[in-house]
């Protein structure tokens, strides 16, 4: 199976240090740092735990890319603080775009952090050249998300475009995240069969997303695919930063 990722990507910095005084100066604690971890985010994060699940993955994205810091006490693992840089993303070049052999690959994911990468009409010109495009965006759904097949939203995004979904729902599937409440979809709840200490929801939502993909590509039965994405972010986000799923613990 091959597969290709399209979307916005980050790297991601996750500054460790211990808090063990507050300042003289103002009521705030004092950081200093030990250690610090980067690895790569958003569409990225996406691509490294579909290939950790064994598919052959491609990527399009942006090659100037955001960076987002976290400093995190080390010892609660408590994020103190994120600082955002370069936000604001280049659109995608529509040379390499438009030179994309979509027959390569079984399917076609969207990771659409909405900074910049992708415009609606791109999202609309990719849905048509794939039969099997799954999309987690931070857009507001309209009439471009028609032709997707498969939409992934967390709890927030899902209320957020509760009309139209109500409105135009039953022209695509719409899976929704809840956390540790597992998922939502087709009037069903998904709920996580292992609750498994939560250290840092970072990422959580990208391993679900690659989850899905993959478990779908392999039995083509959408169920199975949202309890196996269940199984792969619960157990994401009892490490600390964005890591890629281990299928070893799955």
């Amino acid at each position: 199976m091959k597969v290709l990722v399209i979307g916005d990507g980050c790297t991601d910095m996750f500054q460790y240090g211990v808090c063990d005084r507050l300042s003289p100066e103002a009521p705030v604690p004092i950081f200093k740092p030990t250690k610090v971890t980067t690895s790569g985010g958003m569409a990225i994060n996406v691509t490294e735990n579909i290939k950790a699940l064994g598919v052959d993955c491609d990527i399009i994205t942006n090659d100037r890319r955001p960076a987002k810091t976290r400093y995190v006490d080390e010892v609660s693992n408590q994020i103190l603080l994120r600082m955002d840089v370069n936000d604001e993303i280049e659109g995608i070049d529509l040379n390499i775009l438009h030179n994309v052999d979509f027959s390569k690959y079984d399917a076609v994911v969207i990771s659409d952090y909405n900074k910049g990468f992708l415009s609606e009409d791109d999202i609309r010109w990719i849905s048509d050249k794939h039969p099997l495009v799954f999309m987690d965006t931070k857009k507001k759904l309209g009439k471009w998300v028609s032709w997707i097949e498969v939409i992934k939203l967390n709890e927030k995004e899902y209320h957020e475009n509760h009309n139209w979904i109500c409105e135009h729902g039953g022209v695509v599937d719409i899976i929704m995240t809840r956390g540790g409440d597992g998922a939502y979809f087709g009037g069903l709840n998904f709920p996580i069969d292992n609750e498994h200490p939560v250290r840092d929801l970072s990422g959580a939502g990208d391993t679900f997303l690659a989850g899905l993909v993959v478990a779908y590509l392999k039995n083509n039965n959408m169920r199975d695919a949202i309890s196996f994405a269940n199984k792969c972010a619960s157990w994401v986000v009892t490490q600390k930063g964005v890591v890629a799923v281990d299928p070893t613990q799955i």
